[in-house]
């Protein structure tokens, strides 16, 4: 990956460019700031803070041969948060105006009963050691005719490849996010977020059937993360995936091994078990893995982390929403479970940790605890070999989407690059194969990790309560025993 991105030093140019874009155009100073939290402190608090945001937001499309839609945005505002005990109070402005802070905050402070602190903490700003990726705006970082060209050059490549190839949809997004969040305890954090993707979309015809396949990529960078030989690849990916479809077989059915591999499988790994590890779920009991740590939750070997501190990666953050800096947490360790991911408001009610994972959509959310890049360590065996040990069972790829439930743990995903496997060979490529299992109980019937470990390309997204986030997936080849798999055989 690019390493050479201009960075912001440390967290003060940080500030100071989040102030000069959230507050200098209002007027607004860090008094203000303190001044707000007075009036909301009026009432009986145990927590309160104020998010500003400003976003700016294209997308290009391009679908036979013509760039067929494009957009751009700006959105910017101020979402303002109380919290007594277990209740929080939300209001939020797209005006970014002291009249607009102090009804939020008088409106916010109802929650808690009158009577509250007189005298508050003065400013401090959270230091970041490292910022783990560029400060620039990566929309300014090619002109309007680069990105026209780099989307035609995907479609003439797909094309090129492979008469059956007979339609390419590709895209192009960009964002520059500048977050400013201060607290009630004075803590003043800023952060500013690039984020790119290009995605590639194919349909491969033969004989009357056509199957699709897809690829892309992204980082927190700008464009110029989009080497050509990188879109090269992913356009080989996509078109390869739709080749393979056309000759693939309906998916067996039945219990059975299942091997799957490295990266974006793990996707499988944040629903069916990641969702369940965050702390809000686990402070209201409603998931599989309350009240379970320090007991064995999977079999020995497998461990888990969240981590937001990996350079560039599309899940990764400097600083969470909450302004608390990420961190890489140990969710489970050699099977036993360690702990939970956390925002402060579970955290406080659980007496546990902070972790750096309160994240929130937009300046219009709430911020909750949710993922980073979560993803398994490496074992220690040849991923070929764990395909080898295969008798009868299916190997995996890649994966399309999927559902979990929360309180049970049960799980279904569909697998959009699959084969079947006998004797360890693989005998052929297979469609309509979905995975059914229970995230918990899969855990324990992992037999064989591989020294593969590999993170995904950059393209995940996280849906939790209305509110989609940026995530990151990864994992080695794993083989997990007596999978259900549901097929069209």
């Amino acid at each position: 990956m690019p390493t050479d991105w201009t960075k912001p030093k440390q967290q003060g140019d940080l500030l100071q460019i989040a102030k000069s874009i959230l507050l200098e155009p209002s007027g607004l100073t860090e008094s203000d700031l303190h001044d707000t939290f007075g009036v909301m402190y009026a009432h009986r608090l145990d927590d309160a803070d104020v998010y500003f945001q400003h976003t700016r937001n294209e997308s290009w499309s391009l679908e036979e041969g013509i760039v067929k839609s494009g957009s751009f945005s700006i959105d910017q505002g101020v979402g303002v948060r109380a919290i007594y005990g277990d209740k929080t109070a939300f209001a939020y402005s797209d005006e970014i105006n002291l009249p607009a802070l102090l009804k939020s905050a008088k409106a916010t402070r109802v929650i808690g009963p009158s009577g509250g602190k007189q005298a508050l903490a003065r400013t401090t700003s959270t230091p970041v050691a490292n910022t783990l990726y560029s400060g620039l705006n990566p929309l300014d970082s090619l002109g309007p005719t680069e990105k026209i060209a780099l989307l035609e050059a995907i479609e003439r490549r797909a094309k090129a490849r492979d008469p059956r190839i007979i339609q390419v949809m590709a895209s192009l997004a960009g964002e520059f996010d500048v977050v400013l969040v201060m607290r009630a305890n004075g803590l003043l954090a800023a952060d500013i977020r690039p984020l790119v993707r290009v995605s590639v979309h194919v349909i491969a015809e033969q004989n009357g059937r056509r199957e699709s396949g897809s690829a892309g990529g992204g980082a927190r960078h700008d464009y110029g993360y989009f080497t050509s030989d990188l879109v090269n690849h992913w356009v080989d990916e996509a078109v390869d995936s739709a080749l393979l479809n056309l000759e693939s077989r309906p998916a067996p059915a039945g219990p059975m091994t299942v091997v799957m591999g490295p990266g974006w499988p793990g996707v499988l790994l944040h629903e069916a078990i990641g969702h369940g590890l965050e702390g809000d779920f686990n402070r209201k009991g409603s998931s599989a893995f309350a009240g379970r740590i320090g007991q064995r939750v999977a079999a020995k070997g497998v461990t888990v982390v969240d981590d937001g501190t990996l350079s560039g990666r599309r899940g990764s953050l400097n600083i969470d929403d909450e302004g608390t800096p990420t961190q890489c947490t140990t969710l489970i360790e050699d099977g036993i479970l360690k702990g939970y991911i956390q925002d402060t408001l579970n955290a406080r009610l659980m007496k546990m940790p902070q972790t750096g994972n309160g994240r929130r959509e937009s300046f219009a959310s709430l911020p909750m605890p949710r993922m980073t890049n979560t993803y398994m360590l490496a074992g220690k065996e040849d991923p070929q070999e764990i395909v080898a040990s295969i008798k009868r069972g299916l190997y995996a790829v890649n994966f399309g989407g999927g559902q979990v439930d929360i309180t049970s743990g049960k799980f279904v995903f569909s697998a959009s690059e699959a084969y079947w496997v006998e004797n360890g060979k693989i005998q052929y490529p297979v469609k309509g194969a979905t995975i059914i299992g229970n995230g918990p109980e899969s855990l324990k019937q992992v037999s064989m990790i591989g020294n593969d470990l590999k993170l995904d390309s950059g393209v995940g997204v996280c849906g939790k309560e209305g509110q989609s986030v940026p995530v990151g997936v990864g994992q080695p080849t794993l083989r997990i025993d007596g999978m259900t798999v549901g097929g069209t055989a």
